[in-house]
Order: C-alpha cells, then structure tokens, then sequence
C-alpha cells in the first residue's frame, strides 16, 4: 500500500510515528509539538482508538489533549470493521486538521481498518496536507510493511520477525517502537533484511520522529531513534537461512539520533541539532 498521491501542489502532511509510552502529564514534548502543527488551541483532532481493547481509551486521550489546549477532539469507537465504512465517521475526518492513532495490537488495526473507508480517508487526507500521528501499534501501522510481531533480542533471526500489510503513509521506512525497552534490535534486523530498499527506524517510548513533505525528519522526546540504513548491504544470509538461526548481514550503517538530530530519508542522511541539511 503506497501514499495516496498529491493533489496538485499542495503538501502533504507530516506522518508522526511515536515509539509509545509518550508522556501525558508535564512537558508533554511529543504530544504538544503534534497540537502545534495541528493548529494549537484551534486544532481539531480526531482519535482513531481501534487498536485498544480498553473501551476508555478514546476518552483518555480526548482529556489529554483538552490539558493541552485542544477545544476540539473526538474519538471514533470503531471497533469493527463495518464500523470503518460509517459515513458518520468519514465526515468526522473531513474536519481534522489531525489525526491521532492510539496504541494496542497493531493485527487488530491492520484487519479492522485494512481496506476500508476509513483507512482509505486516512491516506487521502495525509495526502492533502493533514498531520496523522500514531504510538505504538498506531506507530507500527503507518509505513507501507507493518512489523506485527517477532522476537527480542540482539541478534536478527531467520523467521525472527513477523510483517503484515500497513496504512501505507509511507513506503520508504518500515518502524519498530517501544525499542530499546524491549529489546527490539534483532527482529528490526530481520525486517530489513526481507526487503533492504527500506530504512529501519527503531523508537524508543516517548519519542517520536516528525516526517515532513520533504522527508527531512527531526527527532522530539526523551528517547534515541535506531536507524538501519541497508543501502550498502554487501551480504545477507537470509535466501539460505534455517529457521531461527541467526543471520549474516555485512555492511550495513547504523545511526543513533536523540532530541534534535535530523535525518534526510532520501538522502539517507543524518544531521546534528541545527545542521538538518535541505536543498
């Protein structure tokens, strides 16, 4: 699932992914950064809660963001999938001037919303400049390829990793969140050694990375983002590997970035605070 595509000039909006755990009380540095571009106090959120099983989670998040200033957020409670084809719902969209995906299982997002109205909307109104955040499960769901699972550990794995089709927000990266808390290196890996064309971008909780229309994204929170960069992979194992043993793969570059830092997706770039590079 690739990008709706843009209509005419206009720009399309940032994809947030948010490594999970973000804070929700004090400074609230990733969340108050996603208000901001959103409009501020004159931002209109709508949550997409479908990857929880808590009936309450929606509710939470609506008092999380009114805390920050936000007058207007509202939840839609889909729960099943002919919940996600409600005209209701897609009107409520039409309105948003962002969008926010809330954490849980991200297999339960992928086959409620895979395919439907809403997952369709969701695309086209990224394409048409509006910002769509996602922690968590919400995080996982927004490349093209979804990371639904796999093993912890170091050391990337045959088998170690399980994928599942993604909203398609973007085709140039594929996330792993909750990162270094749950030691999430080795099936990150393995996710990139399936399909080297991708970045791998490892999050760790309460940190996000803000993707712009330019593909220059900057890290915000309190975390560090991994970045695996495949393009000058020399050797892979994986066409011959056994199932669970470990993999070979030479040649590739890793990145550490904290608060600040940025990095050119198209370039495979990265940049130091204040040294972001754009043509």
């Amino acid at each position: 699932m690739s990008p709706s595509p843009r209509n005419g000039d206009q720009l399309r909006g940032y994809v947030i992914p948010i490594g999970g755990a973000e804070e929700r009380t004090g400074s609230m540095r990733v969340l108050r950064r996603f208000v901001k571009l959103c409009g501020g106090r004159r931002a209109r959120i709508v949550i997409i809660p479908t990857a929880s099983n808590l009936l309450d989670t929606g509710d939470r998040y609506i008092e999380i963001f009114n805390k920050i200033g936000v007058v207007d957020a509202v939840s839609l409670p889909i729960r099943e999938r002919a919940d996600a084809d409600r005209a209701e719902y897609i009107e409520q969209l039409d309105s948003a001037t962002g969008i926010f995906i809330t954490g849980g299982n991200q297999l339960r997002l992928s086959t409620i919303l895979g395919g439907t109205l809403v997952a369709q909307k969701v695309r086209r109104l990224n394409a048409a400049g509006v910002h769509v955040a996602g922690t968590s499960a919400g995080a996982a769901i927004m490349p093209e390829h979804m990371i639904a699972g796999g093993s912890m550990g170091l050391s990337p794995q045959a088998d170690g990793v399980n994928l599942a089709p993604g909203l398609g927000l973007t085709n140039a990266i594929i996330i792993d969140q909750h990162f270094s808390q749950r030691d999430r290196l080795g099936r990150l890996l393995t996710a990139v050694s399936y399909n080297p064309f991708l970045l791998g971008v490892g999050i760790d909780e309460d940190t996000a990375i803000f993707i712009p229309p330019d593909r220059v994204f900057v890290v915000e929170g309190s975390g560090s983002v991994t970045i695996i960069d495949p393009e000058h992979l020399s050797y892979s194992s994986m066409d011959r590997a056994k199932k669970n043993e470990s993999l070979s793969l030479l040649d590739l570059k890793l990145h550490i970035l904290s608060r600040g830092c940025h990095f050119d997706i198209h370039e495979r770039t990265p940049y130091p605070p204040k040294k972001r590079g754009r043509k």
